[in-house]
């Protein structure tokens, strides 16, 4: 296969740019969201609200404040729908016959498995209330956990859980980000639901040029991490070498000397910098850990699963985005009964050029702004 060789930092700003960094504070528009979540392939969700939800922090990184019913809207009418991608995440609709496979194949998670032959007395009476009343969440239902699990989940959240790992129920809204089921067939569209499964090829395909359109630029490796595809390279490498034959990728060679990149075909290398952004720690662009050290230099580090005293740079940490470069780490909370987004530590990166400091307070006062919060205070 002949590719051409450019330089690691021209792939680099293509991957930057293909992320679409909004340059200054605005408002969504109608239609952003899933807009978004479209051209990205896939929002990663997370609990964690030291900032902001991760898909808020995501989101809003690209089109500016938006309204959550918007997201809950697009949900409760299967515009998009939660499953597994890179991890929990929000996904474009389209995406729903792919998944199939997955869903009907068996649980995703082995204690979905177990939840499913250890309280299967529970799954018609459940199904039967959704089918009655609505759409649920596990606190609709009694039950405790019995502490067998690190999960601790009672019966009724662990079968409600199982049943949309297997596409029989899907998260119809959430209320304070608890998750509530509705039946597949009352949301997803029926055009959806009755299409058939597509093979595997065709899947796995349709995948790897999902990935590298949405991030610009991928090894063949971030594209199985893009989406935690198993099976290696014996799985996808023939699928990329045929989008490749059928002129919808192309690879390229970078200068380093690392494995080869693969683009769009019609991609133009290099691309506009990004203006100064605090990074959700579960954005895309920092999902593959290789790759964001290979293109940035960077080595990301997720700390709140450490004790305090383990931690290196803080808690809840931002990676600071600048140009084509990230030039520092801010550990960030917003407290919004006071109105402060507070930068509780910031560690630029070694060799950083500029003011990083002005930098710094051009992304941290846009994000406040996004969040409501009327003030940056540092520490």
């Amino acid at each position: 296969m002949a590719t051409t060789t450019v330089s690691l930092a021209a792939i680099r700003r293509l991957a930057v740019s293909k992320q679409g960094y909004t340059p200054r504070f605005r408002r969504a528009l109608p239609g952003e969201v899933e807009e978004t979540i479209r051209r990205l392939s896939a929002v990663q969700l997370d609990s964690i609200t030291a900032v902001d939800r991760a898909h808020r922090l995501t989101l809003s990184s690209r089109i500016g404040a938006y309204d959550e019913t918007e997201l809950q809207g697009l949900l409760g009418s299967g515009r998009v729908f939660e499953y597994w991608a890179h991890e929990a995440c929000l996904l474009p609709i389209e995406l729903w016959p792919h998944c199939r496979r997955t869903m009907e194949g068996g649980a995703h998670w082995r204690f979905h498995e177990q939840a499913m032959l250890r309280h299967g007395d529970l799954v018609e009476p459940v199904l039967e209330r959704i089918r009655a009343e609505g759409p649920l969440g596990s606190r609709d239902f009694e039950g405790a956990g019995d502490g067998s699990s690190m999960w601790n989940w009672k019966p009724a959240k662990a079968v409600l859980e199982a049943l949309w790992d297997k596409g029989v129920l899907v998260v119809a809204e959430r209320q304070s980000f608890q998750r509530r089921y509705d039946l597949a067939e009352r949301v997803i569209p029926r055009a959806l639901l009755d299409a058939p499964i597509p093979d595997e090829d065709e899947t796995l395909r349709t995948l790897a040029l999902l990935a590298v359109r949405a991030r610009g630029a991928l090894t063949e490796p971030a594209v199985r991490e893009h989406w935690r595809l198993k099976g290696g390279r014996a799985r996808l490498h023939h699928h990329v070498l045929a989008l490749v034959e059928e002129g919808l990728l192309r690879g390229v060679d970078a200068d380093d000397g690392g494995p080869p990149f693969y683009v769009d075909a019609e991609a133009e290398l290099d691309g506009d910098a990004a203006p100064p952004v605090l990074l959700c720690p579960f954005d895309n662009l920092v999902w593959d850990r290789p790759l964001l050290e290979r293109l940035f230099d960077f080595q990301h580090t997720i700390e709140v699963y450490k004790r305090e005293h383990e931690r290196m740079y803080g808690y809840y940490v931002l990676p600071l985005l600048a140009g084509d470069r990230i030039v520092g780490r801010a550990d960030l909370k917003a407290d919004r009964a006071e109105g402060v987004l507070h930068v509780r530590r910031f560690h630029p990166e070694p060799r950083v050029r500029g003011n990083v400091d002005a930098k710094l307070e051009r992304a941290a006062a846009r994000l406040a702004r996004v969040l409501g919060l009327a003030e940056v205070r540092h520490a």
